[in-house]
Formats: structure tokens, C-alpha cells, sequence
């Protein structure tokens, strides 16, 4: 096989992602300005001149679209979680494993189109109903991969299954910090804010709670983890 062969695959591989980008964007927009249910798909398609067909290959309906910054993030915080050093202890797997998928996910134009898709959920009941159907059945994904990671029945023990709902509820409270805060996110707040719940899970289940030692500020970010 030639070069001109080879290169072939990765150019129409370039061409999707320029397709399905172009939609997200042109339908963000869309949502935007119209709101998401006065907002038809063939308008999206008129918008990056391409046919509904060629929509429909790329996404299942408008709700699937949205919800792809979702489903990305949960495969790449599934794979980062994966591929950690075993010696980690599983919440320094997980902490790690999401810093890493964050920075990896956010950055350039991916994060202002993960916010507006976020407020759009927000603002949308039937995404919103969609999203936390969605994020609730992908724990199991994440309680395989701890069990395996562990060497641990999934179904028997129940430690996979309590992380995998501790991280879900950390990442959401983490998130909502992030996207709420004064100034523009960027990904490393966001690690930062995941890593400062994190820290606060053992001394919110064990002993009184100290007022005068706790802290309300978050940490600055650490840096990327490797």
C-alpha cells in the first residue's frame, strides 16, 4: 500500500469530524437562539448544507446530539480509569483517571460547546429527564472497571458499585461548581473543584464536623496527572 492509500482512511476520517462538528455547532446555535423543541432538524442540516440523511449518520435525533458530550465523557473517564497503574488505590485511580479525561476533553473548542450543551440540559426537562436516565445506566461501566481493576466480583462485592456512585455524585457536585463559578471554567478548575470534594468525602463520614477547621474556598489546581 502507497502513501496516497494510506492517507486516504485518515482524510475522509478528518472529513466526519468535520461534519459532525459542524452540526453540533450549527445545532447549539440553533438551540440557542430558538430553543431546543421549536428547533427542527432539517434546519440544523440546512445550516451545514448537508442532508438529513447525512444527519441521521451521525446522530439518532436531536437529544443524541446533545447528549454525546455526555457519552463522550463517560468513555473517556471509563478508558483513562482503565489504563491507570494498578498499584493506585481506587479513589487515586479514579481521581487521577478523571483529571486526565478532563484536560484530554476540554480543551479548544471543545469546552464552550460542552457549556452551552450543559445549559441546555439544564434548561430542557426532556434533556434533562435524558441525561440523568443516561448517567445512571452507565454505572455499570464504571463498577466493571473498578471489580476488574480490583480483581473483585462485581455482583458479590458491594465496594465497586459505593465508589462508582460516590465518583457519579463527586463529578456532578464537582461539575456544577465549575460551570457556576464567576469567572470562565477552564478544565483545570475543574479537576481542581473534583479533587477538593474528593478530600472532603472522609472527613464528612467520620467524627463531628469542626467549623473552625473546615474550609469553604476551593483549591487551586493540581497539575496534570500523568
Amino acid at each position: 500500500m502507497n502513501r496516497v492509500q494510506e492517507a486516504a482512511p485518515d482524510r475522509r476520517q478528518r472529513k466526519k469530524q468535520l461534519t459532525k462538528d459542524a452540526l453540533i455547532e450549527a445545532a447549539l446555535e440553533l438551540f440557542a437562539a430558538k430553543g431546543y423543541d421549536h428547533t427542527a432538524v432539517h434546519e440544523i442540516t440546512d445550516a451545514v448544507d448537508v442532508s438529513e440523511r447525512t444527519f441521521f449518520r451521525y446522530f439518532a435525533s436531536k437529544e443524541d446530539l446533545v447528549l454525546s458530550f455526555i457519552r463522550e465523557g463517560t468513555t473517556a473517564f471509563a478508558e483513562a480509569l482503565a489504563a491507570r497503574p494498578a498499584q493506585e488505590e481506587p479513589l487515586a485511580a479514579a481521581r487521577n483517571a478523571l483529571q486526565f479525561s478532563i484536560r484530554a476533553l476540554y480543551g479548544g473548542q471543545g469546552l464552550p460547546n460542552y457549556l452551552s450543551a450543559m445549559r441546555l440540559i439544564d434548561a430542557t426537562p426532556t434533556l434533562l429527564a435524558a441525561y440523568l436516565r443516561y448517567a445512571h445506566d452507565q454505572d455499570d461501566k464504571i463498577i466493571e472497571v473498578l471489580a476488574r481493576r480490583e480483581g473483585v466480583d462485581p455482583v458479590d462485592d458491594r465496594r465497586p458499585r459505593v465508589l462508582a456512585a460516590v465518583i457519579g455524585a463527586l463529578a456532578f457536585l464537582a461539575d456544577r461548581d465549575w460551570r457556576s463559578g464567576d469567572n470562565n471554567p477552564e478544565p483545570d478548575a475543574m479537576a481542581a473543584n473534583f479533587d477538593a470534594y474528593v478530600d472532603a468525602v472522609v472527613p464528612a463520614l467520620s467524627g463531628h464536623w469542626d467549623t473552625q477547621t473546615s474550609s469553604t474556598t476551593l483549591p487551586t489546581a493540581r497539575p496534570s496527572a500523568t
